[in-house]
This record gives structure tokens, C-alpha cells and sequence, in this order.
């Protein structure tokens, strides 16, 4: 696991840059499964169950509200597809590399 899953975001009205296309590259390789799709960062989890993906979503919400960094989510019966972009810049920060990372770290618990 990356060192990602220890950092903390920063507040984006503080001046958080959007990243150059190699550091996005560079990131995601850091990262399991994660791809680059329509300018954000994207995973599907699948889970065994309906409970097993609300107890994810869930996890990931307070993930989330801890980081103040919120990604799209998209809930199906046993998947779950999060999409990782800062709106305030309008592209990819390190801060969204941060959550992703956080949240391979709960799917693994």
C-alpha cells in the first residue's frame, strides 16, 4: 500500500494545484485498480452483498466527511463505483489520490 492512505487532503480554497498529466500517471500506479476515465479518477468495488456494499458506502462517507473531499458513487446491489475528482480546480489534486487510496485501504480490512 501506498503512502498515499496516510496523507491528509488539504483544503482546496488554500491554493490545491490541479496535476500535470505525468504526476496523474505517476499516482495512479501508486494505486490498485484505479483508472483515468472523463478527467477523474474511477474504481468499481463488488462485494458479496447488498449490506457488505451499504457497510462500504457507508465507511467511505465517513472517509469522506473526515477528508472534506467527496467522490461520486454510484450503488448497485453488491458493487459500488467511485469517482474521484476536485471540482474547486475543475481537475485532479493529490487530494483525490489520498481518498482513493484510503478507501482501497477499507476494502482490504
Amino acid at each position: 500500500m501506498s503512502d498515499l492512505a496516510n496523507g491528509k487532503c488539504k483544503p482546496c480554497e488554500g491554493g490545491v494545484d490541479p496535476l500535470q498529466p505525468t504526476e496523474v500517471e505517476s499516482l495512479l500506479k501508486q494505486l490498485n485498480g484505479w483508472m483515468l476515465s472523463n478527467g477523474a479518477i474511477v474504481k468499481t468495488y463488488s462485494f458479496k452483498n447488498y449490506y457488505q456494499t451499504i457497510a462500504f458506502v457507508n465507511a467511505a462517507a465517513w472517509i469522506s466527511h473526515r477528508e472534506d473531499h467527496h467522490p461520486d458513487m454510484a450503488v448497485g446491489y453488491n458493487t459500488c463505483r467511485v469517482a474521484y475528482v476536485t471540482h474547486a480546480i475543475n481537475g485532479l489534486s493529490v487530494n483525490d489520490f489520498i481518498c482513493a487510496a484510503k478507501l482501497d485501504r477499507l476494502f482490504e480490512l
